[in-house]
Formats: C-alpha cells, structure tokens, sequence
C-alpha cells in the first residue's frame, strides 16, 4: 500500500510500498467514484501528469480534508 502526501513544497508524493512490519502512519481514506476518463492513475502521479483531470480535485480535496482532520497522509 503507497499513501499519498504533500511535501514541504506543495507537491504530490506518496510513501514508499508499505507491506509487513512497516509502520503504518495514521491516514483519511477517500471513498469515491471517477468519472469516465477522468481517474488519476498511478502513472499519472510518478509522471507528474493528470493534474488537468477532474479526478484531481478529488485528491486535492481529500487531502484538505485529511489536514483538517490533523493527518497528513491519506488512500485514494
């Protein structure tokens, strides 16, 4: 499992492929549906593509929602 976060900068990352006895920060989940066409993929994310895609905003979103809650890591 790769959770996503903001850097420091502003920028998408996620964290490394966490499996086994790897320490699991807290994190929101965002429950959603894409619209056709529109889902950020992985791809999208390690080639810094997709930003133009509505599926975006939701991860824009649920990482403003994540902040208010005081987590800082979230699952799309």
């Amino acid at each position: 499992m790769r959770l996503l976060y903001y850097t420091s900068n502003g920028e998408l990352s996620w964290t490394k492929n966490l499996t086994g006895d790897d320490e699991i920060p807290p994190y929101a989940i965002l429950s959603h549906t894409w619209e056709e066409g529109q889902e950020v993929t992985y791809e999208d994310l390690t080639e810094y593509k997709g930003k133009s895609k509505s599926g975006y905003n939701k991860i824009r979103f649920c990482r403003q929602q994540a902040e208010n809650d005081g987590l800082h890591h979230f699952w799309v």
